[in-house]
């Protein structure tokens, strides 16, 4: 048998309160794809991530993570068996350094559960501190500073640093280009291309149609909470009408 994608979610509804936000959304990511989800603000893109990390928990349909059924675990959970998430608004400990922001939330990859643990390839390329600051030296430059002292464009390197020292295999991120200076951006995106050369699968949960296009293997659109394409990245590009309708682009 083949192996299972490393997400599936099936035809979920997804409701705050009594208003019926994500209608029968379908998406499915496999192991090493970087798939962007695309969508005007307020299309539901931020809830079909919430939906999936057990934030805003779905009434109706399937989620599935490495074949496992996951819908209704708890966040933290689902962090520890290796889903990262990075919310839109942040979420970092403002009393607290950079340093101590990444050493509460790291956590070795033999720390899933059913891991075979030792020594392997796995524990030679962990991220830890030392690789996350690398890949942020900004954030190496600040280690003693309080999140709630760093810009907005910090603010998000930490919390994508603080992200990738848990060690996930699947990292949910929610607009991370949103409200960054252009330089900003594109070493962002020089970031996430380092994540999936080093084999991490990412969701990616943008408006910013540029910087996700050319970050993403393939593409869902979303609108009024509902998915109206499905396609390679190529395929959307050649598609006016999707992007017109949809993008606004």
């Amino acid at each position: 048998m083949p192996d299972p994608a490393m997400l599936e979610v099936e035809g979920i509804h997804t409701f705050y309160g009594l208003g019926h936000i994500l209608f029968d959304v379908s998406l499915r990511v496999e192991p090493g794809e970087v798939v962007c989800l695309l969508g005007r603000n307020g299309a539901g893109k931020t809830t079909t991530l919430r939906s999936i990390i057990g934030v805003t928990p779905p009434r109706h349909g399937r989620i599935r993570y490495k074949g496992e059924e996951i819908m209704g675990r708890t966040p933290y959970v689902l962090a520890r068996k290796g889903i990262g998430y990075v919310p839109d608004d942040r979420r970092i400990f403002a009393d607290l350094t950079v340093d101590e922001n990444l050493e509460i939330a790291t956590r070795g990859p033999g720390h899933r559960r059913g891991s075979a643990g030792g020594p392997g390839a796995t524990e030679r390329h962990a991220w830890n501190r030392g690789r996350v600051y690398d890949l942020f030296p900004v954030l190496k430059e600040k280690a003693s500073q309080r999140g709630g002292h760093l810009s907005g464009g910090e603010q998000k390197m930490l919390a994508l640093a603080r992200a990738l020292v848990g060690n996930p295999e699947l990292l949910l991120l929610d607009e991370p280009m949103e409200g960054l200076a252009p330089l900003l951006v594109r070493a962002l995106e020089g970031q996430i291309q380092q994540f999936k050369a080093a084999g991490l699968t990412v969701l990616l949960a943008e408006q910013s149609v540029h910087s996700a296009l050319k970050l993403s293997d393939r593409c869902y659109v979303i609108d009024d909470g509902r998915i109206r394409y499905e396609g390679t990245v190529a395929d959307l590009k050649q598609n006016e009408e999707i992007r017109r309708k949809y993008l606004l682009v």
